[in-house]
């Protein structure tokens, strides 16, 4: 068998999926850590605001176990688009078949009395030419074919890794019992380690912690911090520097301050300096990437604000204007930007939050996607 040549990419800069080790950023001790809950037949919990590398994380572990271990399985799936336990199911099923079909070819025909209770669709992906499944089940049996998928899993004799994103959805789902049917499965899955990963912290908080909860201490729980900025630094000057440019130390701590470290955003305007700069000396270099992502991403934001009430659009304005605000329903803030009343801003403030538009950090309030707020800086500021 040829061996697998290394992949190389035009530009280091990923800011979408996960590429190798190469184009991937430290987090060497949250891998270690991660490796050793599992070998120890501990589960995880992993939070962390969204856009900060949570996601490439996990792919990132998941490239180091099949690495080494060739018999190994490993899963991912994002349940955030999930409404309700059949949504689940469908994706889950169809995530286990077709990531077990890819490493056996007889996968399938082990699995029929599964597949007797769905009505699945063979496709091949354009892409890779492999064969691929969606599957669909009726909600009446949502809780009986999660039971086959876990008895299946159960029953191989591999090592299976699952990863579920935006685990907190299950709690939204309508059906009563969610948590403690997966509870239920999972805690008796022979050989099938799970990393529960989410980025709403009180609800996660209260899955993983509350003595009520089926998940209660049933896990390691990990909290992912924004990564070091001068390890950052280090390995984006050095894909700078191997085709013979440079990157200015103290622009790139602007820009990972600016940004606060969340790494999706930082890569995206570093994507564009390595395409566009041979040496960054300064901050007018960085700040006109960071202008060109803003404007190409206007019209979706001008879109975005038709949706929104009048106070909900003002409160988001103000919010943007002063970058957090601990106090929205305080006298001085509500003053300031001329909102009618504290139970207005209250209003909508939730329903901001609900549409996770606005987001409550520990020292206050902010606009989730940095991006936009920048944009509504720069155009009603």
């Amino acid at each position: 068998m040829a061996k697998k040549q290394a992949i190389k990419i035009k530009n280091p800069f990923v800011n979408q999926g996960y590429v190798s080790p190469e184009y991937f950023c430290d987090r060497q001790r949250e891998t270690a850590e991660m490796l050793n809950h599992f070998e120890n037949g501990r589960n995880i919990t992993l939070v962390s605001p969204r856009r900060i590398g949570k996601t490439g994380l996990i792919k990132n572990l998941f490239y180091h176990i099949e690495k080494h271990n060739k018999n190994a399985i490993c899963l991912y799936l994002d349940i955030f688009a999930t409404k309700n336990l059949q949504d689940f199911t469908e994706m889950f099923g169809a995530v286990v078949f077709n990531g077990f079909a890819q490493k056996e070819r007889s996968f399938l025909q082990k699995a029929a009395h599964v597949l007797s209770s769905l009505r699945p669709v063979f496709t091949n992906d354009p892409f890779t030419g492999l064969p691929k499944m969606s599957i669909t089940v009726e909600p009446s049996r949502s809780q009986l074919t999660i039971q086959q998928i876990f008895d299946l899993l159960s029953a191989s004799k591999r090592d299976i890794y699952i990863a579920i994103d935006e685990f907190q959805q299950i709690a939204n789902y309508p059906e009563t019992g969610t948590e403690a049917l997966l509870r239920s499965h999972i805690q008796f899955a022979s050989g099938v380690h799970f990393i529960f990963a989410g980025s709403k912290f009180r609800l996660m908080a209260e899955m993983f912690g509350s003595p009520q909860r089926p998940f209660f201490q049933s896990t390691e729980m990990m909290d992912l911090k924004a990564l070091d900025k001068e390890v950052y630094y280090d390995f984006a000057k050095h894909f700078f520097e191997k085709k013979r440019g440079s990157l200015d130390h103290d622009s790139f701590i602007q820009l990972y301050d600016c940004f606060e470290g969340h790494t999706w955003y930082i890569q995206s305007v570093l994507n564009r300096l390595y395409d566009n700069c041979i040496h960054v000396k300064s901050m007018k270099e960085v700040n006109r990437e960071i202008v060109h992502v803003v404007e190409s991403r206007a019209p979706q934001y001008e879109s975005l604000a038709q949706f929104l009430s009048s106070n909900q659009f003002n409160l988001l304005k103000a919010i943007a204007s002063e970058g957090i605000v601990a106090e929205p329903t305080g006298g001085r803030f509500i003053r300031q930007h001329n909102m009618a009343s504290a139970s207005v801003v209250q209003s909508a403030l939730r329903g901001l939050t609900e549409k996770e538009i606005v987001y409550r950090t520990p020292r206050g309030y902010i606009v989730y996607d940095r991006f936009m707020s920048i944009w509504l800086k720069r155009t009603f500021g």
